[in-house]
C-alpha cells in the first residue's frame, strides 16, 4: 500500500521508528507476518483460543511426483520486487516467499518458527548492559551466485531500513532503527547484533533477507529490484517476468541445499478475481483463490457431476437458461419468426445471445467440475471503521452507540456460516483465535444492545425531534440586526428590566407564586432520567469544556454519579487488564462474566429516557442537525460480500435512529481516495493479521498528532482514534524481552482500543481456494504460509494414472 497525501490528514510516518505498511486485506492478500520473540515458541496451551482448521491437502514428500508446473493466480503483475517499498503488494510477497531467506516461517497457529534452511540458531546471548542477539547461519546457505550469506547482507539491509540514509525510499523501517551495530561473530557463520535499546520484535528483522547487492546502495534498492533481483538463495529462482502474457516463472533452484522443490517451475499469473471462474474452466489456472459466488458454482459442478448431469442439463437447471420458462421459449420462438421484421431481427439477436452464455456456461461447468475448493479463515480481518476526526463520530459516547447498535454474531453469520466456516467476531484487534497474544477484550467496548446504543446517544445529546430544535441562542435572519441595533436593543432591555424590579419590590407574595408556577409539570412531553417530579427544576451545573460543552451548543445538564461511572467502567474494562490481577485476573472474569460488556450508558441527570418502540424509527437529531453518517463502500464486483454486510449495518443503525448516506465509489479510489483521506464517516475494510503485533500494529492506532502545517499525521490510524496510553503500551510491549509480559501489554493495548471504539471487528475472512483435485500441499493455509518446495501434484495410483497438466 502507497503513502497518499489526504486532505484531513496525512498518512505519512511521524519517525522512521514505526513506518510499517500494512496490506489492506480487502484490496490484497495477505501473508501474517513472519515475526515475534525468537527462540522461545511457546507449547501447546488448551486454554487458547482454536484456530480455524487448514484445507491444503497435505500429504508426505514421498507421495508428491517430481516435476510439473502449477499455475497459480496472481490479482496483478508486482511493480517491484522489493519488499520494503510502499507499492509492494501480495505478489511481491509471494515471490519473496518462494526465492528469498525467510529466518523465520509460520505454523498453522500462527506461532514464528525457526527456519532450519538458514539458521541453525538464533537466541538473546547478552541483556546488559544492551541486548545482543546471535545468530549462526546453515553453513551451506548460499545466494545463487555462489557466494556465502553473511554478515555483509545483515549489514547492507540494517543500513538501508534504518531510516538514517534519506535517500532509500523505505516503506517501513520499524525495528532496524534500533540496532546499535552488526559485526562478525566467531567466524564468518555468526551474525552478532547489538541494539541500542531492547526490542521484544527482534525476530521480525531480516525476513525477507535481500542480498548486499540490493540493499547496498540507494539506486539498487529504488530502482534496481523492482524489476530483477541480482541474487536469490530460496527453492525456487526468479526465471522471467513476462509483462505481455502477464506471467511470472520461478523455476528450481538448483543451488538449493534444502529439500528440492518438487514442481519444476511455478508460474504466477495475473488474473483479476472477476475473471478467474472463466480462467480456471479454460485450463489456464491450476489454483486461486476466488470469491463466494465462483466456489458456489465450483460446488454445484461437483453436485451435478456426482449426480451424472453434464454441463448443458446444469446450464437449464441454475445457469442462464434457468429462468427460460416453456410460456416463455414459445412466446420468443413466435416474436423471431413473425411479421413484425424488425423486432423478429431484435429478437433472434437476442436468443443468439442467450444461447452462446448457455453454451459458455455448460462447458464452464464440465471444467470446474475437476477443482475443489478448499476453505478456511484468512489472517485477516473485516472491520467497521468509525472516522473519529470531526463529525458526530469525533464524540465517543457516539462511536460506542454505533457499536453497540451493531451485532457482530449476526454479520459473522452471514458471511462465514453459508460457507460451512467458523461464525465466531474476532475478540481482538491484535491477534486472531489461535495465535499466543490473543484474548478476547471486547467485553471492554460490550455486545449488541439497541437500549444502551440509544442512551448513549441520548446522553450525547441526539434525540428524537432534535433535528427539529434550533441550537440554545440561536436567533432568526431577522431579528439580527447590526451592531448598533444590537446595542440599542440592549440599552432599551435594560431600561425596562430597571422598571419591571421596582415593580416587583412592590409586589407582594410574587416570589412565592412564581414557585408554585414552577412547580407544575412541563408540556414537554418527556421523562427525565433521575428525576422525581416531571418539570423540577434544578439548578444548571458550572459551565462544563469538552464535548458536552455550550462551544458544541449541546443542551446537556451535569451527569449524574452514575453517567460518570459508565465513562470510568468502559476504561476500568481495559484498566482491569493493566493493573494487577494481570492474566489470573482475566481468567477468573471469564469465568465467571456476569455481563457481556458495560451495562450500557448510565443516563446521566437531565437525559431523555430511551425511546418508545414507535419513535425507534425515528431519526435523531441536535441543535436543529439530523444525525446522519456517510458510509463509503466499494463498488467493483469482487465486493458484493462487502456491500451485503453493508446493508445489514445500515437497517442496525437504522433502528436505533442513526441515518446513513451510503456512497458507492470504484474500487480504484475506495482506499487512497476515501479511507486514507479521512473522507467518510463509516467504512468497510480489512487487516491482515500479525505474528508480531507490538510493532506492525502500532502504527494502525497510535494517536494522530497535529503537524506544523495544521494537517492530522495519522500513520495508518483511517479512525483516526487513539490515546496516550495506547501508545505507551505498544511501547512496553515492544521494549521487553519477556515474552508473556510483552503479550499481556499487547492485551492490555487491545481492550483500550476496545473502549476507543474507532474500529469494530466484525469478522475473520473466508479464504477460498480452487485447487485441481491432485494437487497437493497447498489451498488454504489459514493462519500458515506456504512452504513452496512440498507443493505439487500427487503421484497417481498407478501407471495409468491421470495426466497432469504441465
Amino acid at each position: 500500500m502507497s503513502q497518499f497525501g489526504a486532505p484531513r490528514g496525512r498518512t505519512c510516518s511521524r519517525s522512521p521508528r514505526s513506518r510499517t505498511l500494512r496490506s489492506v486485506a480487502t484490496l490484497t492478500s495477505a501473508v501474517l507476518a513472519v515475526t515475534v520473540l525468537a527462540g522461545c515458541s511457546s507449547g501447546d496451551d488448551t486454554g487458547e483460543a482454536a484456530a480455524a482448521a487448514q484445507d491444503n491437502a497435505p500429504a508426505k514428500r514421498d507421495a508428491v511426483a517430481d516435476g510439473g508446473t502449477l499455475r497459480w493466480a496472481v490479482d496483478a503483475l508486482p511493480t517491484t520486487l522489493n519488499s520494503f517499498q510502499a507499492d509492494a503488494d501480495g505478489a511481491t510477497a509471494r515471490i519473496a516467499g518462494a526465492v528469498l531467506p525467510s529466518l523465520y516461517t509460520i505454523d498453522e497457529r500462527g506461532r514464528p518458527q525457526l527456519n532450519p534452511d538458514y539458521l541453525e540458531s538464533a537466541q538473546v546471548v547478552e541483556t546488559e548492559p544492551k541486548q545482543v542477539v546471535l545468530y549462526k547461519l546453515n553453513q551451506q546457505a548460499v545466494w545463487s551466485d555462489g557466494r556465502e550469506i553473511g554478515a555483509p547482507d545483515f549489514v547492507a539491509q540494517w543500513r538501508a531500513l534504518s531510516g538514517r540514509d534519506t535517500a532509500y525510499w523505505t516503506a517501513r523501517n520499524s525495528g532496524y532503527e534500533r540496532i546499535e551495530k552488526i559485526e562478525k561473530g566467531k567466524n564468518d557463520l555468526e551474525v552478532r547484533i547489538t541494539f541500542s535499546k531492547p526490542y521484544a520484535d527482534w525476530q521480525s528483522l531480516f525476513t525477507p533477507l535481500y542480498p548486499k547487492q540490493v540493499m547496498g546502495s540507494p539506486n539498487a534498492f529504488n530502482d534496481g529490484a523492482r524489476t530483477t533481483l541480482k541474487a536469490t538463495a530460496g527453492p525456487f529462482l526468479l526465471k522471467s517476468i513476462d509483462r505481455g502474457s502477464g506471467d511470472v516463472t520461478l523455476a528450481r533452484n538448483p543451488r538449493w541445499w534444502g529439500q528440492s522443490a518438487k514442481l519444476d517451475s511455478l508460474v504466477l499469473k495475473a488474473v483479476p478475481r472477476a475473471d478467474r471462474a472463466a480462467a480456471l474452466a479454460a485450463g489456464k489456472l491450476d489454483l486461486a483463490e476466488i470469491d463466494r459466488s465462483t466456489a458456489e458454482r465450483i460446488a454445484l459442478a461437483l453436485r451435478d457431476a456426482r449426480a451424472g448431469r453434464n454441463g448443458a442439463q446444469a446450464a437449464l437447471a441454475h445457469g442462464p437458461g434457468s429462468a427460460i420458462t416453456s410460456s416463455k421459449a414459445l412466446k420468443s420462438w413466435a416474436l423471431a419468426h413473425g411479421s413484425d421484421e424488425e423486432k423478429a431481427e431484435e429478437v433472434q439477436a437476442a436468443r443468439q445471445k442467450n444461447q452462446k452464455a448457455v453454451a459458455r456456461y455448460a462447458s464452464e461447468q464440465d471444467a470446474l467440475a475437476g477443482f475443489v475448493v478448499r476453505k478456511s479463515l484468512e489472517p485477516a480481518y473485516t472491520q467497521l471503521s468509525l472516522n473519529g476526526e470531526s463529525g458526530a463520530l469525533a464524540d465517543e459516547r457516539v462511536r460506542r452507540a454505533v457499536a453497540r447498535a451493531i451485532n457482530r454474531q449476526e454479520l459473522a453469520e452471514s458471511v462465514l456460516k453459508p460457507l460451512g466456516l467458523p461464525a465466531a467476531p474476532p475478540g481482538s484487534h491484535l491477534a486472531l483465535a489461535g495465535q499466543a497474544a490473543y484474548a478476547d477484550s471486547s467485553d471492554a467496548l460490550g455486545d449488541q444492545d439497541t437500549n444502551e446504543a440509544r442512551a448513549l446517544l441520548a446522553d450525547a445529546g441526539w434525540v428524537p425531534g432534535g433535528a427539529a430544535r434550533k441550537p440554545a441562542g440561536a436567533k432568526d435572519g431577522a431579528e439580527a440586526g447590526s451592531e448598533a441595533e444590537k446595542a440599542k436593543k440592549a440599552k432599551t432591555e435594560k431600561a425596562e428590566q430597571e422598571k419591571k424590579d421596582k415593580k416587583d419590590k412592590k409586589a407582594d407574595g410574587s416570589s412565592t407564586d412564581a414557585k408554585k408556577k414552577a412547580d407544575t409539570a412541563s408540556d414537554e412531553g418527556l421523562y427525565i432520567v433521575g428525576d422525581d417530579k416531571p418539570g423540577d427544576p434544578r439548578a444548571l451545573p458550572a459551565p462544563v469544556i469538552g464535548a458536552a460543552g455550550p462551544e458544541n451548543g449541546t443542551g446537556i445538564l451535569a451527569p449524574a454519579p452514575a453517567a460518570a461511572r459508565q465513562s470510568a467502567a468502559l476504561l476500568a474494562r481495559a484498566e482491569a487488564l493493566d493493573t494487577g490481577a494481570g492474566s489470573g485476573a482475566r481468567a477468573a472474569h471469564s469465568v465467571t462474566k456476569p455481563d457481556r460488556g458495560v451495562a450500557g450508558a448510565y443516563a446521566p441527570l437531565g437525559t431523555a429516557a430511551p425511546v418508545t418502540a414507535p419513535q425507534a424509527a425515528r431519526a435523531l437529531g441536535k441543535d436543529g442537525k439530523e444525525l446522519s453518517l456517510r458510509f463509503v463502500l466499494p463498488s467493483g464486483p469482487g465486493s458484493e460480500s462487502l456491500r451485503a454486510v453493508g446493508d445489514r449495518i445500515v437497517r442496525m443503525l437504522d433502528a436505533v435512529g442513526i441515518r446513513t448516506q451510503v456512497t458507492k465509489v470504484s474500487d480504484d479510489s475506495f482506499f487512497k481516495d476515501h479511507v486514507a483521506a479521512g473522507d467518510y464517516d463509516l467504512a468497510l475494510y480489512s487487516w491482515p493479521a500479525s505474528a508480531f503485533p507490538a510493532t506492525d500494529a502500532r502504527p494502525i492506532f497510535a494517536k494522530p498528532e497535529p503537524a506544523s502545517d495544521g494537517s492530522l499525521l495519522v500513520e495508518q490510524n483511517y479512525s483516526r482514534v487513539g490515546t496516550d496510553r495506547i501508545d505507551q503500551l505498544f511501547d512496553q510491549a515492544a521494549g521487553t524481552l519477556d515474552e508473556e509480559e510483552s503479550r499481556e501489554l499487547v492485551r492490555q493495548a487491545d481492550a483500550r482500543i476496545w473502549a476507543a471504539a474507532g474500529s469494530i471487528p466484525l469478522y475473520q475472512r473466508p479464504q477460498l481456494v480452487a485447487a485441481k483435485a491432485e494437487i497437493v500441499n497447498a489451498g488454504a493455509w489459514g493462519l500458515a504460509g506456504p512452504r513452496y518446495q512440498d507443493i505439487g501434484f500427487k503421484k497417481p495410483e498407478s501407471s495409468k494414472g491421470a495426466e497432469r497438466n504441465r
